[in-house]
């Protein structure tokens, strides 16, 4: 019973007065009684289960650690010293309702994320509230749902698909440059990265994934501002409100239906463009077919045009709906992560002046004698200090800090510990990242880490900023290639130093974890522009 008055009061604190009433009014008394008896009980049951992990001082038994998992710069330290303290793992209990496993280790991380596809699900904590969104798609889906769709989407990232987009990342990187000089020539040499880079990614993303001219580096977009907006209203509802987490609540608020709008016009848009894409398609196969003249030189081929053609085993394709749900996801997973890691790795580059002015030397050495300043394909592999030391960025500000799973079996892991099947996993790259057992001086940026030569030495699964095993980051290549890329571009026309906050009035930076790693206020950088030969 006392926990029965725990969950009306959280109703009540939550949610006002009115929702209790409804409750007791509609004669609902009885089903939240049941339903709070068998979450009693769950509670129980992993509590035992979970009894052979650590676990880390908690409000109460009812609430657990919930309230303590916070996504500040207090809260990536609370990370550090629960690294510091457990070294490989952790149980964590949000209130009754969600009972994590935390692993920080890569001998505790690789038995998860290498077990096979088909016992691994996408659990509901996070990957719930993306649903409306991104629809069923391979970053959500599971067992042969998922496996269809990821062989049908690994053409899309082939290395012959992925050299056609270098031209894109050179036009968005220039773009972006552009306006940086204008801004330089007004006096404002100080300036806020995330806004800029978020918004060059985009641009790229669109024009490889629709062929499509957004112009939303120098202009504003409905559906550019409705993707942002939708990222926005994501981390509200994880992080504010846990009651915002079932749908029958969350959807009758004020931030649901500004939710529903936002969706609506990126749905319209991508939707828009899939079925004028599949017609065009179908009217350029009638006339091939028609004429006996060979068809004339296509263009590239983009993301879209790519779902369209690709076909299973049974010579089935991707319908309308699958095909717009993973071009949304493409836009989703694909701008933010890179945007970020983009970043953090100039803001590395700003601190660390002697390892700038490597990098640049290394893309100087590389485009001397050429007529102008772009990266080609055959550039990637010949930047390899430069690589270095996104890699190393990667390590130390990854885009994403964690990511979970749970099984549908029993998962063993070492010291005799067992996972029970249902479990939250919540893989901490963060803490992996940071755990001084692996790395050394974790927390300072040391591109050596990643030379060639000290590869036999790292572990394995101690760095893996696009997770891994079967469900990894499909599209982790062509991240690499645009960071490469813009990162090359941005040391032979910039000179980078840290730059000001103006809400801390000092180059101090607080780490703001979100969807993916930003900055509390931006993250500033002091722009010099270079007089590089062209």
């Amino acid at each position: 019973m006392a926990l029965l008055h725990t969950v009306l009061a959280l109703v009540l604190s939550w949610t006002g007065l009115s929702s209790v009433l409804y409750i007791f009014s509609t004669g609902l008394f009885t089903v939240v009684a049941l339903w709070t008896a068998r979450l009693l009980l769950r509670h129980a049951w992993y509590t035992h289960k979970l009894s052979c992990f650590s676990k880390p001082q908690t409000r109460s038994w009812l609430l657990g650690h919930l309230g303590k998992m916070q996504s500040t710069e207090e809260g990536l330290q609370r990370v550090d010293d629960l690294v510091q303290t457990y070294k490989h793992s952790c149980c964590w209990f949000l209130g009754p309702f969600y009972h994590l496993v935390r692993l920080f280790h890569p001998d505790y991380v690789k038995p998860l994320l290498m077990a096979p596809a088909s016992i691994t699900v996408k659990d509901e904590l996070i990957y719930h509230h993306l649903q409306p969104w991104l629809g069923n798609s391979v970053l959500i889906s599971n067992g042969e749902v998922w496996s269809r769709k990821r062989r049908l989407l690994t053409p899309a990232f082939h290395f012959d698909i992925l050299k056609s987009y270098i031209a894109v990342f050179n036009s968005s990187a220039k773009t972006m440059h552009d306006k940086w000089c204008r801004l330089v020539a007004e006096g404002k040499t100080n300036l806020e990265m995330f806004d800029h880079v978020t918004l060059m990614t985009l641009d790229s993303l669109l024009k490889c994934a629709f062929s499509y001219d957004s112009n939303c580096q120098e202009s504003s977009s409905e559906y550019v501002s409705a993707i942002v907006e939708l990222s926005d209203l994501i981390i509200e509802r994880r992080e504010k409100n846990i009651l915002h987490h079932w749908d029958w609540i969350y959807w009758k608020t004020r931030q649901g239906e500004r939710f529903k709008q936002a969706l609506n016009t990126v749905h319209r848009f991508t939707r828009d463009v899939v079925e004028k894409r599949r017609t065009l398609l179908n009217q350029q196969r009638e006339t091939e077919t028609q004429s006996e003249i060979a068809p004339t030189a296509q263009k590239r081929k983009d993301f879209v045009d790519i779902l369209l053609l690709t076909k299973d085993e049974d010579g089935q394709g991707l319908t309308d709906e699958e095909m717009q749900a993973e071009a949304n996801t493409f836009m989703f997973a694909g701008h933010d992560t890179t945007a970020s890691a983009i970043c953090w790795t100039l803001y590395n580059l700003a601190r660390h002046e002697h390892y700038q002015e490597k990098c640049r030397q290394e893309v100087m050495d590389l485009i001397e004698g050429r007529d102008g300043q772009e990266i080609q394909w055959e550039d990637l592999s010949n930047l390899p200090f430069t690589t270095m030391c996104i890699k190393e960025s990667l390590r130390l500000h990854s885009p994403v800090q964690a990511v979970t799973r749970s099984y549908t079996q029993d998962m063993v892991l070492p010291g005799n510990r067992t996972v029970p099947a249902g479990t939250i996993c919540l893989v901490s790259i963060y803490g992996t990242h940071h755990n001084p057992t692996v790395w050394t001086n974790p927390h300072e940026y040391d591109p050596q880490r990643f030379d060639p030569s000290n590869k036999k030495s790292q572990t394995s699964h101690a760095f893996i900023p696009f997770s891994s095993g079967p469900r990894n980051c499909i599209g982790q290549k062509f991240a690499m290639v645009e960071l490469r890329v813009v990162v090359a571009l941005t040391l032979l026309r910039f000179r980078l130093t840290p730059g000001v906050n103006p809400e801390l009035g000092s180059s101090r930076v607080r780490r703001l974890p979100q969807l993916v790693l930003r900055a509390e206020g931006g993250l500033w950088l002091q722009l010099e522009p270079l007089n590089t030969p062209t």
